[in-house]
């Protein structure tokens, strides 16, 4: 079932990026073979690449490959990483949690509106971050766990 999950996950993220990529396309032709700009490719681009961002950092783009600064990480302890590792979570995960509802409340009333061209309502355009708050509260509790645990304390290279 997880490797069904993320294949759906990925495929999703790639279904964006490519139809990003074509929308990018058309709006080059049109500009730039046709003289003739279309704004609904503007307003579908910037709407594609914010749900391409949000969603890959989400549900794609696993923890170890997101970007970090690890050497007082690598420069400390094994003991000393697993406080790092639960304090840093819970951080991390208890201010999305704490701004989860407020931003939800946000969206939601945000349906009320739409985009200028495409009239899409607005909480379609924004609803990617709620899902990026919602994936950080899942992952912080999971690496809180694995940390308590002892998993994943281990000093390592990153490049």
């Amino acid at each position: 079932m997880a490797r069904w999950l993320k294949r759906a996950a990925n495929a999703i993220g790639g279904g964006l990026f490519l139809t990003l990529f074509i929308v990018f396309i058309i709006q080059i032709a049109a500009r730039f073979g046709f003289g003739k700009p279309l704004a609904w490719t503007d307003e579908a681009a910037v709407i594609l690449y914010l749900w391409v961002i949000l969603w890959s950092a989400a549900v794609v783009v696993p923890e170890r490959e997101h970007v970090v600064f690890d050497l007082l990480w690598n420069s400390v302890g094994r003991r000393a990483r697993q406080v790092m590792q639960i304090v840093g979570n819970l951080l991390i995960g208890g201010l999305a949690l704490a701004g989860l509802p407020a931003s939800w409340d946000y969206v939601h009333f945000m349906a009320r509106e739409g985009t200028p061209v495409l009239n899409m309502p607005f909480m379609w355009v924004y609803l990617p971050f709620v899902l990026l708050l919602a994936a950080l509260v899942v992952r912080s509790a999971w690496a809180i766990r694995n940390a308590v645990k002892g998993i994943g304390l281990e000093a390592e290279l990153r490049l």
